[in-house]
């Protein structure tokens, strides 16, 4: 928890040093919004965190990175209910393929590993917090038309305010370790990279091409991850890995393919 409040602390931070000038002349129309913004903060960057954080002291890794795929379909079937947005088969077919994709990626191409899973506690917290992270793709589709820096600002200060009982909760029981120099670095990259520009590219992503197409990008975190141990970790480049990134990236092409395309209001 105390890696959730500081992320959102410092990207604030961050983003409020830099376009200063423009949150200002965006606040009238924010304040007006804060409702919008305490959900959308709440629900996309301090729940989703905090849960994900928790859930992966009771489950596994494999189960972790199974479950995350459920977030597509979360925001298809909400898409579908809340505007009346119509599916396509492609659109089923690409988030099946790459559903299959995630499930091979975190299954390491092993199909005992799949057969064998068990599903704890932690799995359904993962779930909970898909449906919160869900739920902020979707709402991205009503933001107030403002700077995306602007509004990830705000969102980003709602996120810290809100972590902060999570944190002192963690801290009261006696879980919470102050970072070592190594840990500092660590957090700073967790601010900078996926808590500030990838959530940034999230928000401008979705405006584009609207939460329903854009969900399904999510799936590449496993494929990211399985890249990157590749090339930092020193882990070896398996078959599985190109099958997996076959099948994610072919779900994706699927989808983008769908004869419905979101136009921006």
């Amino acid at each position: 928890m105390l890696i959730v409040s500081a992320r959102w602390l410092g990207a604030t931070l961050l983003v409020s040093l830099l376009m200063q000038q423009q949150i200002r002349r965006d606040w009238v129309i924010l304040k007006q919004h804060w409702p919008f913004i305490v959900i959308m903060g709440s629900s996309g960057y301090a729940f989703f965190n905090g849960l994900y954080f928790v859930a992966a002291h009771s489950t596994s890794a494999i189960n972790l990175g199974i479950i995350q795929g459920s977030i597509p379909i979360f925001v298809l079937l909400g898409t579908c209910v809340i505007f009346r947005t119509a599916i396509t088969r492609l659109q089923i077919v690409g988030i099946f393929i790459t559903l299959i994709g995630v499930f091979i990626i975190t299954a390491k191409g092993d199909l005992s590993l799949l057969l064998a899973l068990a599903f704890s506690k932690g799995d359904l917290l993962m779930l909970v917090a898909c449906f919160f992270y869900a739920v902020y793709t979707i709402g991205l589709k009503y933001c107030p038309k403002v700077s995306t820096w602007s509004l990830f600002a705000v969102m980003g200060a709602t996120a810290f305010v809100i972590s902060l009982p999570m944190s002192l909760i963690e801290a009261s029981l006696g879980y919470s370790q102050l970072p070592t120099p190594k840990g500092w670095f660590i957090i700073f990259m967790i601010t900078l990279l996926p808590s500030l520009l990838a959530q940034i590219a999230f928000i401008q992503g979705v405006k584009m091409i609207g939460p329903q197409r854009a969900s399904v990008f999510v799936n590449l975190i496993p494929i990211f991850s399985a890249l990157l141990a590749v090339l930092f970790l020193d882990e070896q480049f398996q078959l599985y890995h190109s099958i997996a990134l076959t099948m994610v990236l072919g779900g994706i092409a699927l989808s983008e393919l769908s004869k419905v395309i979101y136009v921006p209001k």
